[in-house]
C-alpha cells in the first residue's frame, strides 16, 4: 500500500471533500499502479532483484512473445494478456520514471511506441483504437528503488475490426478470459511488423 506523509494525506483529504462538494464521490488511488508498486516491492524484498527486469529476461530467454524490441525497450504480449493483442513496453533495465532517460532511451521509447501504435492499424487494415498508460515510480517524495518504468497496451479489437472485446459478466465479477493466447496474439503483431526497431 502507498504510504503518505500527514501533509499529503491532509491535501488528499482537502481535495476529497472539494470533489464531494461539486458531486464527485470520492478521490481514488488507481488500483494497478498500487498492485503493481506492492508486487514489486515485495519481490525486491523477497529477491533481492527487480522483478521486471526478471521478467523482461525470461521473455527474451523464451522469445516466444516479443514483438518489438530496440537497444533500450522490450515489448511483449505478457502471459497473463487479458486483453487481445494487449502490450507491456519495459525498459530494459530498472529506471523508475521518465525524469531518468537519457536522450537516446526517450528516442527509443518513442520510436518503439511509434512502431506499436502505427503497426497496430495492420492488424485487421483499420485504424486500431487502444488505451495507452505510463506506470512510472509514485512521486509521493519517497526512494522506490522497487519501481521500474513500463507502459501498457490494451487495444480493445479482439478477431476483426468489427468484433471488440467487452468485459462483462463472469469477466466482471469472476475472472478474466483469455480468447486467444498471448503467444497467438504475439505471432499476429510480428507478422505484421516488418523488423524489429533500434
Amino acid at each position: 500500500m502507498i504510504e503518505f506523509l500527514p501533509e499529503q494525506v491532509e491535501v488528499l483529504r482537502q481535495l476529497q471533500r472539494a470533489c464531494q462538494d461539486a458531486g464527485v464521490d470520492a478521490v481514488v488511488l488507481p488500483e494497478i499502479p498500487t498492485r503493481e508498486t506492492d508486487a514489486q516491492r515485495e519481490y525486491l524484498r523477497a529477491h533481492r532483484k527487480c522483478l521486471l527486469c526478471e521478467y523482461c529476461s525470461l521473455e527474451e530467454e523464451q522469445n516466444l512473445r516479443i514483438v518489438a524490441e530496440n537497444a533500450s525497450f522490450l515489448a511483449v504480449v505478457p502471459y497473463w494478456a487479458i486483453w487481445p493483442f494487449e502490450v507491456l513496453v519495459c525498459r530494459r533495465h530498472r529506471l523508475g520514471s521518465l525524469l531518468e532517460f537519457t536522450e537516446s532511451e526517450v528516442a527509443h521509447i518513442g520510436g518503439n511506441l511509434k512502431q506499436l501504435a502505427s503497426e497496430y492499424d495492420n492488424v485487421f487494415d483499420v485504424p486500431f483504437p487502444y488505451s495507452l498508460g505510463f506506470h512510472q515510480s509514485p512521486s509521493d517524495g519517497s526512494p522506490h528503488a522497487e519501481w521500474h518504468f513500463h507502459a501498457h497496451f490494451y487495444p480493445p479489437l479482439l478477431r476483426s475490426a468489427r468484433v471488440r472485446k467487452f468485459m462483462v459478466g463472469f469477466e466482471r465479477l469472476g475472472n478474466a478470459q483469455r480468447d486467444i493466447t498471448p503467444e497467438i496474439a504475439a505471432q499476429r503483431l510480428r507478422e505484421v511488423m516488418p523488423t524489429r526497431s533500434d
